[in-house]
């Protein structure tokens, strides 16, 4: 027996079906607060163990830390549809929070007790799309440059086979209380 291909009209009513998530997430203000009286690297530790909760965003785009070692920080994704474009593939924005977390927190990691930082501007480029067929994606980034008053990282986006997607510079701002 065979089955009838879909008609047009069935066509269209799959892709209007709605689809829904939800997510939860703790205060960031006392995520922020629990974090300022610690270092990077402490900091870090305590989200690893539960101990800290991680930040809203990590929940809003459903991706995890993986990786948090002094000048270097990791986190994963796992490509889903809430997370294209128009075009039906990963948004660029994605992309673009995932190499400036990874970015920032590589820098965070190499931060004492009282210091803070702010990311002065992030580099991207594309070189691939994206789907939810590409499976698993992890955004990595090093520390290249750790100065008194800024620092530099660099990442890349790449999949479980180590190709590469997206690539970025990013420099940050070192903000120290004296």
């Amino acid at each position: 027996m065979t089955t009838a291909p879909d008609t047009q009209q069935q066509q269209q009513q799959r892709r209007r079906q709605q689809r829904q998530r939800t997510f939860s997430w703790a205060d960031p203000a006392a995520i922020a607060a629990e974090g300022a009286r610690l270092s990077g690297a402490e900091f870090f530790a305590a989200i690893a163990e539960g101990r800290i909760p991680p930040p809203p965003l990590m929940r809003a785009l459903d991706f995890d830390g993986v990786l948090f070692e002094e000048g270097r920080a990791a986190f994963r994704l796992q490509p889903q549809e809430f997370h294209y474009n128009p075009l039906g593939t990963v948004h660029g924005g994605v992309f673009a929070t995932m190499l400036d977390s990874a970015c920032g927190c590589a820098v965070h990691t190499m931060l004492p007790v009282g210091v803070f930082y702010t990311s002065l501007d992030l580099s991207l480029k594309f070189l691939r799309p994206v789907t939810v067929g590409t499976g698993p994606i992890t955004a990595e980034a090093t520390v290249v440059h750790f100065g008194r008053r800024t620092a530099l990282a660099e990442g890349r986006i790449t999949d479980a086979d180590g190709k590469v997607y997206v690539t970025a510079a990013s420099s940050c701002l070192l903000m120290r209380q004296d």
